[in-house]
C-alpha cells in the first residue's frame, strides 16, 4: 500500500467514527421514549439551542457523510489502479 492509500484508509476511520457518534448524538424525531430519555438537554440548553445545535449537527453530519463517500470511491479507484 502506498502512502496516499493509508492517509485515505485513515481518513475514511476517523469519518465514519465522526458519522457513528454524530448520528448516535442526534435526537429522533418522535418524542416517545426517546423524548423522556433526552428531556434534559431541552432544560439544560433551552428548548431554541437545543433546535440550533440539532441544526447544526444535523448539517455537518450530512457534509462528513459526502466527504465519506467521496474518500471511499477515491480510494476504490486507486487501489483498481
Amino acid at each position: 500500500m502506498t502512502t496516499v492509500e493509508w492517509i485515505f484508509g485513515a481518513a475514511i476511520l476517523i469519518f465514519a467514527l465522526f458519522l457513528v457518534i454524530a448520528v448516535l448524538m442526534q435526537h429522533g424525531k418522535s418524542k416517545h421514549l426517546s423524548g423522556t430519555i433526552a428531556g434534559g438537554a431541552e432544560t439544560f440548553f433551552g428548548k431554541e439551542k437545543g433546535k440550533t445545535i440539532d441544526k447544526m449537527l444535523s448539517k455537518l453530519t450530512a457534509v462528513v457523510a459526502v466527504i465519506f463517500v467521496v474518500a471511499v470511491l477515491v480510494l476504490y479507484v486507486l487501489v483498481q489502479a
